[in-house]
């Protein structure tokens, strides 16, 4: 692939990096973390005047109708800067498969207001028990049938901004049956509780509860109810190429701030990073973040260009976990005691380099299921992710 942008994708790299630029300062950062849902209001809505909540949403309600890979410069910059904004959930979990796969009066319903930054759509993946580096298995979420309507029971684990978001993607088995739809939820509909979980480094998601919660036929996504398999089949893999990719972007942001303080930090006269083990060791985490930016992006490049990805996301997948690990310890092993200090910013890329690490799963079980990928091939019934 050419890892080049075109002229739009680098108009788009650039406004987004100064609209964060301005706004995510250390201090302001600071402050939105004592908040009481730690999101930044302000970015958001000044990544909603920018037109960069609509990349991927189709021109009839006010998008742009571009790409994954669109939204994943915007994820990169924003990761760059620690921007504590729901974009991953709302613009990759949400937007994308809306836009994809949403029937037109759904489309209209949701995309306008997700685009102004006024509503809020993300997904419940995961379930209690449930391992990400194996992939989903068939959801213990079960969706029945009552009259003209369907009732969801069971659980939702992790749900990513799940605690602010207005709706919230969510699959269900078919009972009796195998079959899987995905339902959009109303978050604060009948039947549906949610119970707020701090995730690590603070962040606020949601464990998602629905008893006999209670969806009409015009909020199966995609209007038929049979289409889950599909919709799951094209939405994890790109939620897990664009969470690699932010991944890239926090690697490649704790290794600048490293290089910076190992320049100017002295010992015995002169700079540490002219110590044999300070440049050996940075070196590495330079290696380890340009594999993970590389993967990262051919992984999207591929998914956008509708090629077999299977592989190219599962290798992603494992360098941004593995390799992601490695980049923000060495970044915190270089600084010493400073990289602990919560007044300091490292410790922002190195909670969400381990946020994302146990999003994506652990390494060895995920290169048992690239070697099996490899050897036997993709099959329908596996959701990789």
């Amino acid at each position: 692939m050419d890892f080049s942008f075109n002229e739009v994708q680098e108009q788009i790299r650039d406004l987004t990096r100064q609209i964060a630029g301005d706004l995510c300062t250390p201090e302001r950062l600071k402050q939105i973390e004592q908040s009481q849902d730690g999101l930044d209001g302000e970015l958001w809505s000044r990544l909603a005047r920018a037109d960069l909540l609509g990349l991927s949403i189709p021109q009839a309600f006010g998008g742009a109708a571009l790409g994954l890979m669109e939204t994943c410069i915007v994820l990169e910059e924003l990761a760059l800067k620690a921007a504590a904004v729901p974009a991953w959930a709302c613009l990759v979990l949400g937007a994308h498969p809306i836009a994809r796969f949403a029937t037109l009066a759904q489309q209209a319903e949701l995309l306008g207001s997700v685009r102004q930054g006024d509503l809020i759509v993300t997904a419940g993946l995961n379930e209690p028990g449930s391992d990400p580096a194996l992939g989903l298995p068939l959801p213990r979420t079960t969706a029945r049938r009552d009259g003209s309507r369907w009732r969801l029971d069971g659980e939702k684990t992790c749900v990513p901004a799940g605690m602010v978001a207005d709706r919230i993607l969510v699959p269900a088995r078919l009972d009796p049956s195998s079959d899987i739809g995905v339902f959009i939820v109303d978050s604060n509909g009948s039947g549906v509780s949610r119970t707020p979980l701090r995730a690590t480094g603070g962040v606020l998601e949601a464990a998602l509860e629905l008893d006999g919660a209670v969806v009409g036929c015009e909020s199966v996504l995609g209007g038929s109810a049979e289409m889950g398999t599909t919709i799951l089949r094209w939405l994890i893999p790109r939620a897990t190429a664009s969470l690699c990719v932010e991944m890239a972007g926090l690697c490649e942001a704790a290794l600048k701030l490293t290089s910076e303080y190992v320049k100017s930090r002295e010992q015995f006269g002169r700079a540490i990073a002219t110590f044999q083990a300070v440049s050996q060791r940075a070196a590495d985490a330079y290696v380890d973040t340009e594999a993970v930016r590389l993967t990262a992006w051919q992984a999207v490049w591929r998914l956008d260009s509708d090629l077999t990805s299977f592989e190219s996301v599962a290798i992603a997948k494992w360098w941004a976990s593995e390799a992601g690990a490695r980049v923000v310890h060495a970044a915190q092993h270089l600084h010493g005691g400073i990289g602990v200090d919560r007044d300091y910013p490292l410790h922002r890329y190195f909670f969400a380099a381990k946020r994302i690490e146990l999003t994506l799963g652990s390494a060895t079980p995920q290169l048992l299921q690239l070697g099996k990928l490899m050897a036997e091939g993709p099959t329908e019934g596996r959701y990789f992710g």
